[in-house]
This record gives C-alpha cells, sequence and structure tokens, in this order.
C-alpha cells in the first residue's frame, strides 16, 4: 500500500451531497443528517489502513469533546469491499462497535461520494463550517504509525477550535496522508 496524500480540496467549497447508507444504524443518511449546528467534520476511514487503525482512538476522542461543542461528525468508507474484504459493511459495524465511534459509519459502495470530495486517502479529513463551506481539509497531526510523534489531533484541534471562535481559515494547511481509497476498476 502506497502512501497517498490528500488532494487538498478548494476551501470555501460547499460540502457535496450525499445519501449513504450507516453500518451502524442500517439507516440512508445525508449531509443534512450528520451536519453540526456549529460545523461538520467529514472523515474518509477504512477498517484495515494501518494509518486510520494508528489514530482512531483519537478521532473518537476528539468527535466525543467536540460533538458538545455542535460539530457534526461522520466516517465514510469508499474501499472496493469486493476486493478488500476487510472494508465491508458488515466489517464496518464491528469495527463502529468495538471502537464505539460515537458517529455514523457510512458506506460509499459507489464511490460517487469520495469522487465528489476529491478524497485520496484514509484518513481524509475535511471540516465545513455552518454555512457548509469547507474551512479546513488535512491531517490529523503529524503522528503516523512508527513515527514517534504525539498522536494529539493538533492540527483538527486547531481548526476547530479557531472555526468555532469564528476566526479566518488557517492558511498553511497540511495534507493527511494514509492508504489510497482502493477504487474499483
Amino acid at each position: 500500500m502506497a502512501l497517498t496524500e490528500s488532494n487538498m480540496l478548494e476551501l470555501g467549497v460547499k460540502a457535496p451531497a450525499f445519501n449513504l447508507p450507516d453500518t451502524t444504524s442500517e439507516q440512508h443518511m445525508t449531509f443534512e443528517d450528520v451536519k453540526g449546528e456549529n460545523g461538520t467534520v467529514v472523515m474518509f476511514l477504512c477498517n484495515h489502513c494501518p494509518y486510520v487503525i494508528h489514530v482512531n482512538t483519537q478521532l473518537v476522542s476528539i468527535a466525543v469533546e467536540y460533538l458538545k461543542k455542535g460539530i457534526g461528525f461522520v466516517a465514510i468508507s469508499s474501499n472496493d469491499a469486493e476486493k478488500y474484504t476487510d472494508d465491508t459493511p458488515d466489517k464496518m459495524r464491528l469495527v463502529a462497535k468495538i471502537l464505539q465511534y460515537p458517529f455514523p459509519y457510512l458506506y460509499d459502495e459507489s464511490q460517487d461520494t469520495a469522487r465528489a470530495y476529491d478524497a485520496a486517502c484514509t484518513p481524509d479529513l475535511y471540516v465545513f463550517d455552518k454555512l457548509d463551506a469547507l474551512y479546513y481539509r488535512g491531517r490529523l497531526d503529524e503522528s503516523r504509525p512508527n513515527n514517534d510523534k504525539p498522536l494529539d489531533g493538533r492540527d483538527l484541534r486547531l481548526a476547530l477550535d479557531l472555526m468555532l471562535r469564528g476566526e479566518p481559515v488557517l492558511q498553511k494547511q497540511y495534507p493527511s496522508a494514509g492508504c489510497n481509497i482502493k477504487w474499483k476498476q
């Protein structure tokens, strides 16, 4: 699996719409269903990527903290589950339960949502403000498996805090990096 960086979607773009099945509730959910009063974090994740496995606990911690501040969270897996069977909806449901995801874990079987967000890797993180405009995209923090940097969610936390205070977007944003999305052929 090659290390892949985010494509860095243009700041200010409106959140692309989606209507995807939630593997935990078995209900279809849209962006409107998951958005928060003060903003929304859309995360492209998967079950088997070591970069996602590395950050999962921090993502859960941040979501628990910022859900209380009116930020909505959603995770989406867009991997080809036929070729990557660790990423099937039933296994997504199991991972969400084990890790106690406090957010929906949606399955993007068609991969149209990943394309609409220009997602490239897992994890790939997008923060939209309360008007659904892209405020931040990029990494959680500097930590990667085996690089000995602290896993603290510093970059995402800073972006969320600035957005909640109504401050301008960070001009310097770093791409996320992880496994490439497993596109269908």
